[in-house]
C-alpha cells in the first residue's frame, strides 16, 4: 500500500485512518474479485464461502506506547487492547534490515472495526517502538517508505487441511505467489502469505490467509511451492481458454440454482445427517441419476457438500429454503425464469436501447407483474430477499434525529416500499415515529399482512398510489432501490414529486448501488447490465444521483455504504 506522496512520508496517523476506513468499506466478494481478476462466478462463491475479510494491516513504530494509543483513538479505533508479541513479522522484519529478532521487539494490536453490513473486522497494527534518536529510525523510515507489512487478510471459515489447501491452490492458479508465513504459538493460528498477482486492483501487494490452528504441515507445502517452468507455461497458455469456458457456463448454474429451488431440494435435504441421492429423488419426485448429476454440480458451487453419508446443505444453500429466515428463494426463480428469459434479447437491448423484456412480453415488466397475481406476489417476495441491505439502515443518522426530535411525532414515507420491509424495520427500530406507505393497490394487502404481524404496524398508514401521489408535510421520504428501475427522465419526475412534496426540513434517503468511477468489480456493474436489459433502467455513480437531485431542487448532502454493495443516499432541497 503506498504510503508517500511526493517524496513526503505519510505519517503514522494518517496511516491507520486510511486503513480502517478502507477495512470499513470493503465487501468480502467484491474485494477478493479486485484482488485475484479472473475469478468466475462458482469459483468467487465458494471462495467467499469459505474464507472472509477480516483485516487490513501496516506496521507503525511510534516513539512511545501511549503516543499509538492517542493515534489510534483520534481514528475511531479502540485503544484499550494489550498489544502481543508477533513473532512472524519480527522475524521478517529482522531479515530485511539484518538486525537480529531480539533486537525488534514488534508487538500485534487488533483494534475492531465494523463492516458495511455490521461484520466483526480489525485494523491489524504492528508496531515496533522508535524513540526519537534511536538507531532503528533508519528502519522505521525504510520501512514507512515500502510498507512491506501492509497486507489484506481473509479468515479461514473451516481451517480443515483439505479446505486450506483447496484454497492456496486456488490463489495460486490466479497469480498469486507464495511469499512466507508461519505459525504463532502465542494465539495458535497459522498465517500463509501471498504477493499479489499482476493487475490486482487493490493497493496492497501483499495478501494473508488466516486459519485457526495448528498447520505447519500445510504451511510447508505452501513455503515449498516453487512452479516449474514448464507447466507454468502450460497453465499461462490454457488459462484463457478455461476462464472462457468458465464464464460461458453461467448460464448453467443460474439454471441449477432455480432448478434446487423448484424442486425443493433444501426443504428435503437434511443438513445434520445427510441424505443419499435414492431418498432424495423419492422425495422430490426426480430421476435419481439426472439428480446426482445437479446434486454434484450444485456441490461444486458450494450449495451442498457431499459426505459419506449423502448431500447436506451449506449456509449458502439453506438460503434456497423456503422456511428459512431471509430465504432467496424467490430470488432464484425470478431470475431463473421471467429474467432468465429476458437476457435471451440481451444482444436486442444493446442494439435498440430497449429492454429484453419488453421486446420477449410485449410490454413492460411493472405491467406484465401487474397482470400476474402470482408474479407479482413473486416479485415481491424477491425483493425482500434482498433486506440484508437495509439492516443498518434504520441506524442513519436522519432517521436517530426525526426519532428523537421533540414535539409531535416524525412521519416517514416509504414511497414504493413494496411489503413494507424497510419501514417495518425502521418503525420498530424507532417507536416514536410513524409511517406511511404508498404503493400499488394489488401490494399493499401484502404489506397489511406483513406490518400487522409486528408492533409497527398500528403506527402505519397505507396509501395505495403511484409517484404523483407523494404525500405532502413528512419529516422523512424513502426511494428504496425505486430509480434505478427507470430512466433518467423518469427520476426526474419521481424526484420533481419528492421535491413537491417535501417541507423546507425534510429529508429524502435514496437507497441504490453506485457505480464505481473506474473499473474496479462491483455489484453495481452487474447490476446496471440486469436493469438495461429488464427495465430500461440503470445503475448510477454518485455524481450522477448528485446532478438528477439538482435538476429538481435537491442537494446530495453525502452517502454511506450499506450491505451489498448499496448505499444511502441523504438529500434535502436546496
Amino acid at each position: 500500500m503506498a504510503t508517500t506522496t511526493a517524496n513526503v512520508v505519510v505519517d503514522d496517523a494518517g496511516r491507520l485512518s486510511a486503513t480502517a476506513g478502507f477495512v470499513r468499506e470493503q465487501d468480502t466478494s467484491v474485494l477478493l474479485s479486485r484482488v485475484l481478476p479472473g475469478l468466475d462466478g462458482p469459483e468467487l462463491r465458494a471462495l467467499t464461502d469459505r474464507c472472509s475479510f477480516a483485516h487490513a494491516a501496516l506496521l507503525v513504530f511510534p516513539p512511545d506506547e501511549q503516543t499509538l494509543r492517542t493515534e489510534l483513538a483520534a481514528c475511531g479505533l479502540p485503544a484499550d487492547a494489550r498489544p502481543q508479541p508477533s513473532v512472524v513479522v519480527r522475524e521478517r522484519l529482522a531479515a530485511r534490515c539484518g538486525r537480529p529478532a531480539a533486537d525488534l521487539d514488534v508487538r500485534i494490536l487488533r483494534p475492531e472495526v465494523r463492516g458495511p453490513a455490521g461484520e466483526h473486522r480489525a485494523v491489524e497494527v504492528f508496531a515496533l517502538t522508535v524513540p526519537p534518536g534511536s538507531g532503528l529510525s533508519g528502519i522505521a523510515a525504510d520501512e514507512r517508505g515500502s510498507d512491506h507489512e501492509a497486507h489484506l487478510a481473509f479468515d479461514v471459515t473451516r481451517p480443515d487441511p483439505l479446505v486450506l489447501r483447496g484454497l492456496l491452490e486456488s490463489f495460486a492458479q490466479h497469480g498469486a505467489a507464495a511469499d512466507g508465513g508461519g505459525y504463532n504459538p502465542h494465539e495458535d493460528g497459522t498465517v500463509f502469505y501471498f504477493t499479489a498477482p499482476v493487475g490486482t486492483k487493490t493497493p496492497y501487494g501483499r495478501v494473508e490467509l488466516y486459519a485457526s490452528g495448528d498447520h505447519r504441515d500445510v504451511l510447508t507445502e505452501h513455503l515449498g511451492r516453487r512452479p516449474a517452468a514448464g507447466p507454468a507455461r502450460q497453465r499461462g497458455e490454457t488459462q484463457p481458454t478455461e476462464t472462457l469456458l468458465r464464464l460461458l457456463t453461467g448460464a448453467w448454474t443460474t439454471q441449477a440454482l432455480a432448478a434446487c429451488a423448484q424442486l425443493r431440494l433444501p426443504e428435503a435435504m437434511n443438513r445434520q445427517s445427510g441424505s443419499g441421492v435414492p431418498e432424495l429423488a423419492r422425495t422430490v419426485d426426480a430421476d435419481p441419476q439426472s439428480l446426482g448429476t445437479l446434486l454434484r454440480y450444485l456441490a461444486m458451487l458450494g450449495v451442498v457438500s457431499q459426505g459419506p453419508d449423502g448431500f447436506r446443505l451449506t449456509d449458502v444453500g439453506a438460503l434456497l429454503d423456503a422456511g428459512a429466515p431471509r430465504s432467496m428463494r424467490p430470488l432464484a426463480l425470478m431470475y431463473g425464469g421471467p429474467f432468465y428469459q429476458s437476457f435471451a434479447h440481451l444482444a436486442h437491448a444493446v442494439r435498440t436501447g430497449q429492454p429484453g423484456f419488453e421486446h420477449l412480453y410485449g410490454e413492460n415488466h411493472f405491467d406484465h407483474f401487474a397482470r400476474d397475481p402470482e408474479l407479482t406476489a413473486l416479485f415481491d417476495q424477491s425483493m425482500v430477499s434482498s433486506a440484508p441491505i437495509f439492516d443498518p439502515l434504520p441506524a442513519h443518522p436522519v432517521l436517530t434525529a426525526a426519532a428523537t426530535a421533540p414535539g409531535r411525532p416524525r412521519t416517514v414515507v416509504d414511497i414504493a416500499g413494496g411489503t413494507g420491509e424497510l419501514l417495518g424495520r425502521i418503525l420498530t427500530a424507532h417507536p416514536a415515529l410513524r409511517g406511511i406507505l404508498l404503493e400499488r393497490p394489488q401490494v399493499l394487502e401484502a404489506a397489511r399482512a406483513h406490518l400487522a404481524a409486528t408492533e409497527a404496524g398500528a403506527r402505519c398508514e397505507y396509501r395505495a398510489g403511484d409517484f404523483a401521489d407523494v404525500p405532502p408535510g413528512a419529516d422523512v421520504y424513502i426511494l428504496s432501490r425505486v430509480l434505478h428501475d427507470w430512466d433518467d427522465d423518469f427520476c426526474r419526475a419521481i424526484l420533481g414529486h419528492c421535491a413537491g412534496a417535501m417541507p423546507r426540513h425534510a429529508d429524502l434517503l435514496v437507497v441504490e448501488r453506485l457505480l464505481p468511477t473506474d473499473d474496479t468489480p462491483s455489484l453495481a456493474t452487474a447490476w446496471d447490465l440486469h436493469m438495461m436489459c429488464n427495465t430500461g433502467g440503470r445503475e448510477r455513480t454518485a455524481d450522477h444521483y448528485a446532478r438528477l437531485l439538482e435538476e429538481r431542487g435537491l442537494v446530495l448532502v453525502g452517502h454511506t455504504p450499506l450491505a451489498l454493495g448499496a448505499h444511502a443516499l441523504h438529500a434535502r432541497r436546496a
